[in-house]
């Protein structure tokens, strides 16, 4: 094998765990960490190496979702390439995405569990399938579907690699939480955190968030920067809180905001007005419609009422509805949605310090976010995915922020 320098981009917590990946001294390495702990930029830079050390081996590198592979692993495990001077020896493409070792034919195959018939007819020209990488493992299901997976996929060979990447979920009874402690011979659990990690590598913006996160709000700093698990159950919104708004204090909110999410025969359209404060980040929700069997022209008699002055966001599935309610004179217009857009509006009404909301005013919302929990599998454990039902006025409420969101991703794409 050539001689490769992985010092230079390898942190010093992963120096022990390098070791043992080398002299292959477990299968299972579960890498877990806080924001900026560069455990999968270790696992992108691991994966070449044992290709070019077991030339009978090919990997697997797996999400849960496909459609995120293009903008996730793939390009993560390009720059693992690039870092170790490797670009020469690999070719790459992006449909479907696919890196060949050029000397030997070993591939590293892109797969999302959400088709499992193509991970089923993975087969190699040659060897076998001797690395898998999950990322983003708590995403999921649970032992029972990785169990599964690993059946179809780790099997002709005499010896694997298992890589788990992720950031521990905050509730305690999370499945991937719960399974790491038992002791299992075979399986290494490696956590790290941003404050091993040189200052440089992360840019001082990065440092900067991380303490600015850490003043405001210490619970959330500490699950999401040092990766610990900070909630006891699976409650999706800790921040919520029950505040008695006056009609004076409304009058005073000045950065409106509302969402609208359409329901009928089964589902209650969901109507929330708020305001935010960016500068505190808090969420004052003050005002809701919710019920069953409306008609968009009933809609808009009950809006009218409301002499609205901020534009209504609504769910972009019903153009014909906004198309109507438009027609009717009102601001209205359909959300942005792409593959992480319900998991990022959660995961940023989660991060705001606090949800205000007004249960007198509001109950079917404060009933929501208070009530909606993650998902369970059929062990009855928490997974860290979010059900689609009994959460109406929550999705109103991510299609009403929509715009604030974007400005915080232009920050981060900023850094």
């Amino acid at each position: 094998m050539m001689e490769i320098n992985v010092a230079d981009h390898v942190g010093p917590a992963f120096d022990a765990v390098f070791q043992d990946i080398i002299h292959h001294r477990h299968t299972h390495y579960w890498m877990k960490g806080g924001r900026g702990s560069t455990k999968s930029s270790f696992v992108s830079v691991v994966l070449p190496i044992l290709l070019l050390q077991n030339p009978k081996c090919h990997a697997v590198v797996l999400r849960k979702v496909g459609n995120t592979i293009k903008t996730s692993v793939y390009p993560q495990v390009l720059w693992g390439i690039d870092a170790m001077g490797l670009n020469g020896l690999f070719s790459a493409k992006i449909s479907p995405p696919e890196i060949t070792l050029k000397h030997t034919g070993q591939k590293i195959y892109f797969m999302g569990d959400d088709d499992p018939m193509k991970l089923k007819s993975i087969k190699p020209q040659f060897g076998y399938i001797g690395v898998v990488w999950f990322e983003e493992f708590d995403q999921f299901a649970g032992m029972e579907e990785i169990r599964n997976l690993n059946q179809s996929l780790l099997r002709g060979g005499d010896k694997y690699w298992e890589f788990c990447s992720f950031n521990p979920p905050k509730s305690r009874n999370n499945w991937v939480n719960e399974e790491q402690l038992y002791d299992d011979a075979d399986r290494l659990v490696h956590h790290s955190t941003y404050l091993q990690v040189p200052k440089e590598w992360l840019g001082s913006q990065f440092l900067l968030e991380a303490d600015k996160l850490k003043g405001k709000n210490l619970k959330s700093y500490e699950h999401e920067y040092l990766g610990k698990v900070t909630g006891t159950g699976g409650t999706v919104f800790e921040n919520v809180e029950d505040m008695r708004m006056s009609n004076e204090m409304i009058a005073q909110f000045d950065r409106l905001h509302c969402g609208l999410d359409f329901g009928f025969a089964v589902d209650p359209l969901a109507f929330v007005q708020m305001h935010y404060d960016a500068k505190k980040e808090e969420l004052y929700i003050f005002d809701e419609v919710y019920q069953q069997k409306l008609t968009n022209r009933a809609v808009a008699q009950i809006l009218r009422a409301k002499h609205l002055t901020a534009p209504i966001i609504a769910d972009s599935a019903e153009p014909k509805s906004i198309a109507e309610i438009r027609d009717m004179g009102f601001n209205i217009i359909g959300c942005r949605k792409g593959p992480d857009s319900v998991a990022y509006g959660i995961k940023w009404l989660q991060e705001r310090r606090k949800i205000y909301i007004d249960k007198r005013r509001c109950p079917n919302t404060y009933r929501e976010f208070t009530c909606y929990e993650y998902e369970r599998n059929r062990q009855g454990q928490f997974i860290s995915a979010y059900p689609d039902a009994d959460n109406h006025a929550i999705d109103a409420t991510r299609y009403a922020c929509q715009n604030e969101m974007a400005r915080a991703r232009v920050k981060i794409l900023r850094r």
